[in-house]
């Protein structure tokens, strides 16, 4: 059964789903202008996933073919995975931040082996063992890597301009800059009364950014070409201090559910990663590498339990908070290790 939900004001979600993801869904939302539906990220590129989304617009009386535009929160593939589908069959712009517009443009670009062989030799600078790469390098020649996620996404034909409001008839939807999960990760804040007059200044379409009951993961910006050391973590915590002072009465996330109190929420994350930093400073008494620490940190489950493709995610959220320890000067390199280690200061 489709599920549509009606947020008022001309706004609606459509629950899309990711396959063989505990996440579950993405909540794509329709928002009514006066030149047509414009969506705001478009969900997983799977046939299950465009049926459910092709579905949800018949149920709300439109369809893919009357999509006047596509805003993407970032580039992810259960957000940006069906535009192009989408634009191919209505002809509808595609929106994105320019920062995620390169990630698109580098990975289509790249090719997958090269990829795998850039990711196990970072894999190894940063302690994981040979056990852990050795499928990575082997996975090279397979035929599997030709048709992982996001390798042809859509490129997009506009750019969000942070700071300014999208060029959408007849509604006042305002582009805001929160980098962190991705470079190039925006929020949208329709500057529009609330339907229900909650108090607060309009709505947020959130993407990932803001979510009511999962903390996103941050991990590093990938750029095999740029050696530019950056900053993940810091840029998550500074938009996060950016949206809560908005004063929005409501949150329309792109997983779980609607919520108000986004200035709660807000502290919330915030008290979360400081915690997470003194904990890491705790583990830092000796050095350790980023795998030593990503294995000793709490996740959702045992490190045991975790598959290889999920240590990588871990072991770039460890890097992303020991990057932040080293530029507060709470932690640094311990000389003459390798692979690289960390010590707190």
């Amino acid at each position: 059964m489709t599920q549509v939900t009606e947020h008022g004001g001309g706004v609606w979600s459509i629950r899309v789903p990711i396959p063989d993801n505990p996440l579950g869904h993405t909540l794509v939302h329709l928002l009514d202008t006066d030149r047509g539906p414009v969506l705001i990220d478009t969900g997983w590129d799977d046939p299950a996933s465009w049926s459910e989304l092709s579905d949800g617009l018949e149920a709300l009386g439109t369809s893919v073919r009357e999509v006047h535009g596509v805003v993407i929160t970032h580039h992810h593939p259960d957000h940006h995975g069906l535009s192009g589908k989408v634009r191919e069959e209505s002809g509808a712009w595609i929106a994105m931040h320019a920062a995620d517009t390169d990630v698109v443009r580098r990975t289509r670009a790249s090719e997958p082996a090269a990829w795998l062989d850039y990711l196990a030799r970072k894999l190894a600078a940063v302690g994981a063992p040979e056990e852990h790469t050795a499928p990575l390098l082997a996975a090279r020649s397979g035929r599997r890597i030709r048709t992982l996620p996001g390798l042809r996404s859509a490129l997009p034909d506009r750019e969000i301009v942070p700071g300014e409001l999208l060029d959408l008839a007849g509604r006042r939807l305002r582009a805001i800059w929160t980098p962190g999960h991705t470079p190039g990760h925006v929020c949208l804040h329709l500057e529009e009364e609330h339907p229900a007059r909650l108090p607060g200044h309009g709505r947020l379409f959130s993407g990932d950014h803001l979510l009511p009951g999962i903390t996103p993961h941050i991990g590093l910006y990938e750029d095999p070409d740029d050696a530019t050391v950056t900053d993940p973590l810091g840029d998550y915590l500074d938009s996060l201090e950016r949206i809560g002072r908005l004063g929005v009465a409501e949150v329309l996330p792109a997983h779980q559910h609607a919520f108000a109190d986004a200035a709660g929420r807000v502290r919330e994350l915030l008290d979360h990663h400081e915690e997470r930093l003194t904990g890491l400073l705790d583990l830092l008494t000796t050095p350790l590498t980023p795998w030593q620490l990503a294995e000793r940190m709490e996740w959702n489950r045992p490190w045991e339990q975790i598959p290889n493709g999920s240590r990588n995610i871990a072991v770039s959220e460890a890097e992303a908070h020991v990057r932040r320890l080293v530029k507060l000067g709470r932690a640094e390199r311990a000389e003459g290790t390798d692979p690289v280690a960390y010590v707190a200061v």
